[in-house]
């Protein structure tokens, strides 16, 4: 017998992996089905290790519970999560995010304190989401003012996140434009992007009406100038908050002229606020500042990516100093070709230089971590990518320490505390910044890349992040804290 002839024992084996893969995907598709009732019956989400599930192929998800055995280290498989989730569902829960991967670790691990008994596991794990008056909700209307790459990416996710509609609605989009072929460009635009793909669902012109129906969300496009002008009551909108992404106004002057608006209540600003506008990188310092402050920033993309980072290095080892240096991919601030631009290097083409430019986020940091202030420098490269860039943090520490001491910090904070929808870790050498567009963390961090000096007090990080995609994600949680519809968290 050749050597090539395959034997009756590759043959067994063959179709034994494939009967055993065939059987995670139907387990994968029922659990499917358990999520989307769980989500639009009853708005309790389920995520897996800070991973959306929900609108997840069977496939994608299979994937997930691989990334739960490598990077998390619970070896969990799709019987195990579907077990769990099936409890879940038999559960009167408040609305409500559930880790899934991690309640399913603690059953594995827990399992014979309960006797095996899923059920009696579930409950009592979820005993304090059990009963809808648990967390009332209130939903509350968005206005998006301007519809650049931030405001349709926006767009997108309050949709996509929308479920019941029992959080956040989208209710209205300002931008100058005035034709019907205005609306139609714009819906066009919405529904295919060069960066991010073509739009989960489906997107309708109703230039009659002026608005667009995007998944069944009907969205007035309301063409204006001047934003104290409008009345958005006119519109059935009342108590909005405003999401301004057009960037042309920072500072509290013009920003306060959407509060003169009828039915708005507050504004966020997507993009660096000037003055004593408050700074915010959530999950960092989202609870400094009055309860009746009612314009805020969330700050810059590259804010959000290394604050959550400086944050767990300067609690576990100490930050004497550092340098921020971030590869930046272009933006529609640079030209296409070369041209004039206010600010030095920028008016040269940007798919064919890399280019130096200044950086807010050194100053941005000391905002959100007071007590790193004069502490820390950067600067910028823009580079030819069109989206995602790349962190590289030179820190001094405090204390000593070494390579695998410093992962373990951020990988512990990627998993567990304040800090898991801001974090991920990755384990990968072979991690390129394509692998990364639309990750929704604020923060990625490149473990193999990471650098501790021969003397043990200076470290060099690498840390990712999607600055489209990954920063809106960070602006809807602040918006959903803003406007007070978080729902009950298992992490």
């Amino acid at each position: 017998m050749s050597s090539d002839t395959p034997t009756i024992e590759s043959k067994v084996n063959y179709e034994t992996g494939l009967n055993d893969w065939v059987q995670q995907e139907k387990a994968a598709i029922e659990l499917i089905h358990i999520l989307g009732s769980l989500w639009f019956d009853r708005s309790v989400e389920l995520i897996m290790f800070r991973n959306q599930l929900v609108d997840r192929s069977a496939s994608q998800i299979l994937a997930l519970h691989q990334y739960s055995r490598e990077i998390v280290k619970k070896p969990m498989s799709v019987f195990d999560s579907l077990l769990i989730a099936r409890e879940v569902s038999n559960l009167q829960l408040a609305p409500a995010r559930i880790d899934l991967g991690r309640l399913t670790s603690e059953w594995l691990a827990e399992k014979e304190t309960y006797r095996n008994d899923a059920a009696a596991f579930a409950s009592d794990k979820l005993k304090g989401f059990i009963g809808q008056e648990k967390n009332k909700i209130v939903p509350k209307d968005v206005i998006l003012y301007g519809f650049g790459r931030i405001g349709r990416i926006l767009a997108r996710e309050l949709v996509n996140q929308a479920g019941k509609g029992e959080q956040l609605r989208l209710r209205a989009i300002v931008t100058r434009d005035k034709s019907d072929e205005d609306i139609i460009k714009r819906a066009d635009l919405l529904r295919a992007d060069s960066v991010h793909g073509p739009f989960p669902g489906t997107v309708v012109e109703d230039t009659a009406n002026r608005t667009l129906i995007i998944n069944g969300h009907t969205v007035h496009m309301i063409s204006a100038r001047n934003p104290e002008e409008i009345d958005y009551t006119a519109y059935g909108i009342h108590d909005a908050l405003l999401i301004d992404n057009t960037g042309v106004s920072r500072d509290r002057e013009g920003l306060s002229k959407h509060l003169k608006a009828k039915g708005v209540s507050k504004v966020l600003l997507t993009a660096p606020g000037k003055g004593d506008i408050p700074n915010v990188v959530y999950g960092i310092n989202q609870k400094h500042h009055t309860d009746d402050e009612k314009i805020f920033s969330a700050a810059s993309c590259t804010t959000n990516a290394i604050v959550p980072v400086l944050a767990v290095m300067d609690k576990t080892l100490g930050i004497e100093r550092g340098h921020i240096e971030t590869i930046h991919s272009y933006t529609n601030d640079q030209n296409l070709l070369d041209n004039y631009h206010s600010k030095y290097r920028r008016g040269r083409s940007a798919p064919l230089n890399m280019v130096i430019t200044e950086t807010g986020a050194d100053k941005a940091v000391s905002k959100a971590l007071p007590q790193l202030a004069g502490k820390i420098t950067g600067n910028a490269v823009r580079v030819p990518t069109p989206n995602v860039s790349l962190a590289i943090l030179n820190l001094t520490v405090s204390k000593t320490t070494n390579k695998e001491e410093v992962n373990d910090f951020l990988r512990d904070a990627a998993l567990n505390g304040n800090l898991v929808e801001q974090i991920q870790y990755l384990s990968s050498n072979e991690t390129v910044s394509s692998d990364l567009v639309g990750n929704p963390c604020a923060s990625i961090v490149d473990s193999p890349a990471t650098i501790v000096s021969k003397d043990s007090k200076n470290v060099v990080l690498y840390v990712w992040y999607d600055n489209e995609y990954g920063y809106s994600r960070q602006v809807i949680r602040f918006a959903k804290y803003l406007a007070n519809v978080i729902r009950l968290t298992y992490y």
